[in-house]
């Protein structure tokens, strides 16, 4: 019999705030972190971007730390991690896991020329910084697969427990706002020239975002927030950045994962999805939701609050998905405006309440990977 696996602590960084519950309250507020920049260093022309403020990360992380050798990365990852390594007075011991996650780690630093640089550019180094700070025992893990990376680290993480390799995985998920990132989509064309409006007939494209999210994956029950009750992840093999027309890799992840939630796709109460406002991906989605008979059940796509925040995304969307079935709160899918796939979906236009036991959490990226989870609200008895 297979461990019963939960998420005990949760935390994320944003534009919006630094912890889980200001991030609420401005998604209550209906606050979005997209706004418009002008910085050279990052594009030549101005362009929309929620992006974390400086000033704000210095000083965070001078109030633990008063080393300077931190990139600004490591620095979002330290301070998301802190807290929850704090208060679930969990030894780092050999059975304490360390998982990153993240797209491009610290591809900034390749803008300084030097060998030092170019080192700190390897994941592993990443990884190893953050993991050296807290004191890990085990060697960090990296999970760097596109915009699943995120959601992906809870399966592995989820799997690495069951098969008793570890007893608790703490998984960061990060990425920030770079020249890279940015020229790379603008080079796709997929950038959006107003915050974006993920499945809206008036869509023109990403919005993108940076955020750092972190979690504790155990068995322990005692203290869950929510529980891990099936997951997967398939590749549709289409294209090297282009989703499958027919949405196969995230249909097939989505059966997976309700097979091993042993529930039907009718028992779903809200799909926390991936919704970059590109034409391929919300269509994508809607299909594959579509061939699964999920177009009644509720949908909504966070990028419009805090735009596309690639490794970090699917964990930063699960912290949220987790506070709004704890408090039976469905989210509005912020900046929609009609719907703009061809088949029907349910998207959340406003907050609203609602009972939610069970809800998936959906991500695809580029290279054709899909991932999807299904977690099951904890009912704690009252004593």
């Amino acid at each position: 019999m297979l461990k019963e696996i939960y998420i005990t602590e949760t935390n994320c960084i944003t534009p919006l705030g630094f912890d889980v519950e200001s991030n609420i309250q401005a998604i209550l507020r209906g606050d979005s972190g997209i706004q418009l920049h002008n910085d050279i260093s990052l594009m030549p022309n101005s362009f929309y971007a929620s992006i974390i403020n400086e000033e704000n990360i210095n000083d965070s992380f001078a109030k633990i730390s008063a080393e300077s050798k931190y990139s600004r990365l490591e620095k979002l990852m330290i301070l998301a991690l802190e807290p929850i390594i704090k208060n679930s007075k969990v030894e780092l011991n050999s059975k304490t896991a360390f998982l990153l996650s993240t797209t491009k780690g610290n591809v900034t630093s390749l803008k300084d020329n030097s060998e030092e640089s170019f080192n700190n550019a390897h994941l592993d180094v990443l990884a190893k910084n953050v993991s050296d700070f807290f004191g890990f025992q085990t060697q960090p893990i990296v999970v760097s697969n596109a915009c699943v990376s995120g959601i992906l680290a809870v399966s592995i993480a989820k799997r690495m427990i069951q098969s008793e390799l570890y007893d608790n995985v703490f998984v960061v998920a990060g990425d920030e706002v770079s020249e890279f990132v940015l020229s790379g989509f603008n080079a796709f064309q997929a950038m959006s020239d107003l915050p974006c409006k993920p499945y809206s007939k008036n869509r023109t494209g990403v919005s993108l975002g940076e955020a750092v999210a972190a979690v504790l994956v155990c068995a322990n029950p005692a203290t869950a927030k929510i529980k891990v009750v099936g997951d997967s992840s398939i590749n549709d093999a289409n294209h090297i950045s282009g989703p499958s027309r027919t949405g196969e890799g995230l249909f097939l992840s989505i059966q997976n994962a309700l097979k091993e939630a042993k529930i039907d796709a009718q028992k779903l109460d809200y799909i926390s999805a991936h919704g970059t406002a590109t034409p391929f991906n919300d269509e994508m989605e809607a299909i594959a939701f579509g061939r699964l008979n999920l177009q009644t059940v509720p949908v909504n796509s966070l990028k419009g609050f805090y735009g596309h925040t690639l490794g970090a995304s699917g964990l930063l969307e699960t912290v949220i998905a987790i506070e709004s079935a704890n408090s039976n709160t469905l989210f509005e899918s912020k900046s929609f405006d009609e719907i703009g796939v061809s088949e029907p979906i349910n998207v959340i236009e406003k907050n609203e309440s609602a009972n939610i036991n069970f809800f998936l959490k959906t991500a695809s990226g580029f290279g054709g990977c899909n991932t999807a989870v299904v977690f099951e609200k904890i009912k704690h008895k009252l004593h």
